[in-house]
């Protein structure tokens, strides 16, 4: 019964090896749904907005992240704390996507 309702797209692993592809699905999926703005700093949604967000963003992470992130009640301070912590997967992660993209380009030619 944990899983109410579907889940849109993959959860957000534990270990963030998929963190890449989940921000673009949220930042997607919340534009949407005109809850963007949710996640922006200084913005002015109202508590239904950040609530229907923050339950949106908790739907897809894993379950450990949100037992570690149980106490945020905010969708824009837990959309922080997940950018702080897997943040730097951009510079590991992508340049060697994008090296993996070349080299198969290459070796299709």
């Amino acid at each position: 019964m944990a899983n109410i309702e579907n889940r849109k797209f993959i959860a957000l692993d534990i270990s963030g090896k998929n963190y890449l592809s989940w921000v673009l699905d949220v930042k997607l999926h919340l534009s949407a749904k005109k809850l963007r703005h949710t996640i922006d700093e200084d913005n002015a949604a109202s508590n239904e907005e950040r609530a229907t967000a923050l339950i949106f963003l908790r739907h897809h992470i894993d379950d450990g992240l949100k037992y570690e992130y149980l106490t945020v009640e905010n969708p824009h301070e837990l959309w922080q704390n997940l950018n702080d912590r897997f943040e730097h997967l951009k510079a590991v992660v992508l340049p060697k996507a994008l090296n993996d993209w070349s080299q198969l380009r290459f070796s299709g030619f």
